[in-house]
């Protein structure tokens, strides 16, 4: 890496712009394929990221250094836009910007485009092009990581010696924040400078993240003092305010849950089939999926006779409080992404499952998603294949309204497993065991829909939050709290 100056050295002209210690330096002299700076907002990232393309115009390489620089959407590429015009005018007077086709250009051949990629079906729009760098602007925009995946197959040059290079910018707080977190192994620990170095296990290249903090942006700090006490003024909520202003991943971000999450209250040690009380109700639900993925979800539901956790904590104390079990998530460890079993699989591995841990003859059956009982085929449903194995369902309720009026009974459960002020609980309450990963990873960062804001977004990783929603739904018209 070398000083962004005018001009070549010898011309004596100023530094117009030189990286910060710390992230910035990490970033641009970072030698791994695939890296994101992450760290509270006003730290420098979105500098870094443009000048860590910048560093390698004029080297030589021409036309072959060519960049695309993504947001999720067309209006959020403004403010990128409007940086790269503040220090490329200065650093680079011969280069221009091109306002209708959105990229910079170089007497030399180089180029820096930008885009917006708002579904992983937008990727036909470069299908072939070729870019050396490719960069993804605050990262938990996108709520998976199928955009961010499959651009990884243009990450490429004819040129032997270029610079592959994958780059991102993030905050923590966003829909995206949960496959951000996974990817990387967020977060860096405490007083490191990066994260573990990663070899994914498919295609090899590496990825590391390096940790950003509003400190090391002297610029800013000293021209805006205040600039991180109107953030947090700005956010709307705890969580929001903690990944703003702390850069904390420690936080659900942009959810239906945000609110009433509280892991260490909902998530409660593993707890064997045999130790649960004979009296409680046991049943499963179902979401069925095949390119997406298919979620079976086993609960026991209270009649108030109390359970002993490891550890000493009690449960079900409550008549109505749901602890769900065990779980089987079928997906390729992908996000969204799913097995493609057949329905008799599905119903051969729900049978194994429930011999094994000796609850075959006491699992009720649960409601499952409506779908599979429509016939595919004259006499052929889903729910036939599954009953012909042993596997019987009931039929959830998908009627209007039934969405919303799940979520709010969820929310309700999971409210009630909060204790009040005296420590005692006098609502049912939802609650988790640990070994529930896909529950834990999934449902409390369920993002809203920007259409209605009391229903989840239908294009996020919803399969266990419907599974979830249809038994917390039969548990609620079971119990004569509401009209359907």
């Amino acid at each position: 890496m070398s000083e962004i100056v005018v001009g070549p050295p010898e011309d004596d002209r100023p530094v117009i712009w030189v990286p910060q210690a710390g992230a910035q330096v990490a970033l641009m002299t970072c030698p791994v394929f695939e890296v994101l700076i992450e760290g509270p907002r006003g730290g420098g990232k979105t500098d870094g990221l443009i000048m860590d393309f910048a560093q390698h115009v004029g080297l030589g390489y021409g036309a072959e250094w060519r960049g695309i620089l993504f947001r999720k959407t067309y209006v959020q590429l403004a403010d990128v836009v409007a940086k790269t015009k503040k220090w490329f005018r200065r650093i680079f007077p011969h280069a221009t910007f091109n306002e209708a086709k959105m990229h910079w250009a170089w007497p030399t051949g180089e180029m820096l485009r930008f885009s917006y990629m708002e579904r992983a079906e937008d990727y036909e729009n470069y299908h072939g092009h070729a870019y050396p760098w490719i960069g993804w602007e605050e990262l938990t925009t996108w709520r998976d990581d199928s955009c961010y995946r499959v651009m990884m197959s243009c990450c490429r040059s004819t040129h032997p010696k270029i610079p592959r290079k994958y780059r991102g910018t993030t905050n923590p707080y966003g829909v995206g924040h949960n496959w951000v977190k996974s990817r990387f192994e967020l977060p860096v620990p405490a007083g490191d400078r990066a994260g573990p170095l990663i070899t994914d296990p498919e295609t090899k290249q590496q990825r590391i993240a390096i940790h950003n903090s509003f400190e090391e942006n002297v610029a800013l700090s000293s021209a805006e003092p205040t600039y991180m006490a109107r953030i947090a003024e700005a956010a709307s909520n705890p969580a929001q305010k903690a990944a703003w202003v702390g850069g904390s991943w420690d936080v659900t971000a942009g959810g239906m849950f945000d609110d009433l999450w509280h892991g260490l209250t909902h998530v409660v040690p593993d707890v064997q089939w045999s130790k649960i009380p004979p009296g409680w109700r046991r049943n499963r639900a179902y979401d069925h999926g095949q390119s997406r993925p298919f979620c079976v979800g086993w609960y026991a539901e209270s009649n108030g006779e109390p359970m002993e956790l490891p550890g000493g904590r009690v449960i079900g104390q409550v008549p109505g409080d749901i602890l769900r079990v065990d779980e089987w998530y079928g997906w390729n460890l992908r996000p969204n992404e799913g097995l493609r079993m057949l329905a008799e699989e599905i119903a051969d591995g729900i049978v194994s499952r429930e011999r094994e841990w000796g609850v075959r003859d006491v699992v009720l059956p649960g409601p499952a998603d409506s779908s599979i009982f429509d016939d595919y085929e004259p006499g052929k449903s889903v729910a036939g294949s599954m009953l012909r194995r042993g596997v019987r369902w009931t039929v959830a309720d998908k009627r209007p309204g039934s969405r919303k009026q799940g979520w709010e009974r969820l929310r309700e459960l999971l409210s009630g497993a909060i204790p009040g002020r005296e420590g005692a609980r006098e609502r049912p309450g939802l609650f988790v065991c640990a070994r529930c990963r896909q529950f834990i990873r999934t449902v409390p960062v369920l993002p809203r829909s920007p259409k209605d804001l009391d229903d989840v977004d239908t294009d996020a990783e919803d399969h266990v939050g419907d599974e979830v929603r249809y038994r917390v739904r039969e548990r609620f018209r079971q119990s004569g709290g509401a009209s359907w």
